[in-house]
């Protein structure tokens, strides 16, 4: 239990340090990622940012 909540607490702390480095290569600007405002607030829904990582994660995976 306490490494799973350790797992997850460093992946959360990752999402939320990886996008602005991510940025400066592009990622976030993809084709296939949305960005609207509804009522004042504004979404982002990275679909191709997420296929592209994911291919990228599989990628490495096989590899090693």
């Amino acid at each position: 239990m306490t490494r799973w909540l350790l797992v997850i607490g460093l992946a959360l702390l990752l999402i939320n340090k990886l996008p602005p480095f991510l940025g400066k290569f592009g990622i976030g600007r993809l084709p296939g990622d949305f960005r609207f405002s509804i009522f004042g607030k504004e979404f982002f829904l990275p679909i191709g940012s997420t296929v592209l990582l994911s291919v990228i994660a599989a990628i490495i995976a096989k590899l090693i």
